[in-house]
């Protein structure tokens, strides 16, 4: 049986990295309908194929949880690991230290980070490990039938679980003043900026925090929920408009925009661009700044997306211990062992 060749001068949709889309693919979900972690796992096939991003070059992570069961719907080619509950920035540090060529892509959920794995966030941000965070916050446990998770809003009501009598743990905040180098928030039911915020996530050096309201479908999406499909688009309020631009010769404008000013620009690619000066401005690498709007959102109750704090300037983790060029899991013995005349000098040294 010989195999079927493409017709000739049929397009072939690959990317750069001579990969097709479905290069990133995973198995079929198997959660319910509707439910806002598929529309994330579609977008992180999304980013790495635009991105060209090779899969084996990505390591998946992943606690316990609806949310936790996500990386198996993409990047069949990867290798992952499905860890305990809470403890999968433990297994992601040692995995990213073994191998820092690796680049880390790992989904949590608001009950596997934001409850039982507090502590390890905590540290995996103060370590600012080079991965991308993502928390599918839907503010339940919805793998365990619905019960209230630490993100809950006070008065939430849910069926069979009562009135939620607790003030919620802020993902965003907590990896504000945890120092996270990059935080985001989004909505699963915005996937364009889903979308371009996980490209930049995955662009920077460092822990990148993606807070993704992602709706529970079958336990808590009441029209009246923060956590529901209806009140986050009605709630929802982008800081900025987001675009990842990928890193080539910088393009410049001749001066600064004036308010309210729209300005055509030309792209790398030939296709132009409109600007527009927006009156609102926010700089996301101001800490207090995004401190501040964060607190602003919360009094509100808005749902506050887009990029809130970013720094550049902090070394990752594998960078602060300056690792060898070829990866710790791929040194051999002849590379750690030193030679006797090494050990010759040590032992006169002692003796």
């Amino acid at each position: 049986m010989t195999e079927a060749l493409p017709m000739a001068g049929a397009a072939a949709n690959v990317n750069l990295a001579g990969l097709s889309k479905n290069d990133y693919r995973g198995a079929p979900s198997t959660l319910c309908q509707g439910c806002g972690h598929n529309s994330i796992s579609n977008q992180i096939i999304a980013a790495l194929y635009e991105m060209n991003v090779v899969p084996e070059d990505v390591l998946k992570f992943s606690g316990i949880g609806c949310s936790s069961k996500s990386p198996a719907y993409f990047l069949n080619r990867t290798f992952g690991f499905n860890s305990l509950h809470g403890r999968m920035p433990s297994i992601a540090t040692g995995a990213l230290f073994g191998n820092h060529k690796m680049k880390g892509i790992s989904v949590s959920g608001d009950g596997d980070s934001a409850s039982i794995g507090m502590g390890q966030f905590k540290h995996i941000m103060r370590r600012n490990v080079n991965m991308v965070y993502i928390i599918e916050n839907n503010g339940v446990y919805g793998l365990t039938k619905g019960q209230f998770s630490a993100t809950a809003e006070k008065g939430l009501e849910l069926k069979k679980q009562g009135s939620n009598p607790y003030m919620p743990v802020d993902i965003c905040m907590e990896a504000l003043i945890s120092n996270a180098t990059f935080i985001a928030r989004s909505f699963a039911g915005n996937p364009k900026q889903v979308k371009e915020l996980l490209k930049a996530a995955i662009a920077h050096d460092g822990i990148a925090i993606l807070d993704i309201i992602s709706p529970c479908v079958t336990f808590n999406d009441q029209a009246t929920a923060y956590h529901s499909y209806a009140w986050g688009k009605e709630h929802e309020m982008p800081l900025h408009e987001v675009s990842y631009v990928p890193p080539r010769n910088e393009i410049m404008l001749d001066r600064d925009l004036e308010a309210g000013e729209l300005r055509e620009v030309a792209m790398h690619d030939g296709s132009t661009v409109m600007l527009k000066n927006i009156e609102k401005h926010y700089d996301p690498t101001n800490r207090f700044e995004a401190m501040r709007a964060m607190e602003e959102a919360g009094r509100n109750n808005w749902l506050v997306t887009g990029l809130l704090y970013v720094d550049t300037t902090k070394q990752n983790l594998t960078t602060q211990y300056n690792l060898v060029d070829t990866p710790l899991n791929r040194l051999t013995q002849a590379d750690l062992r030193p030679d006797r005349s090494a050990i010759d000098k040590v032992n006169a040294l002692m003796f």
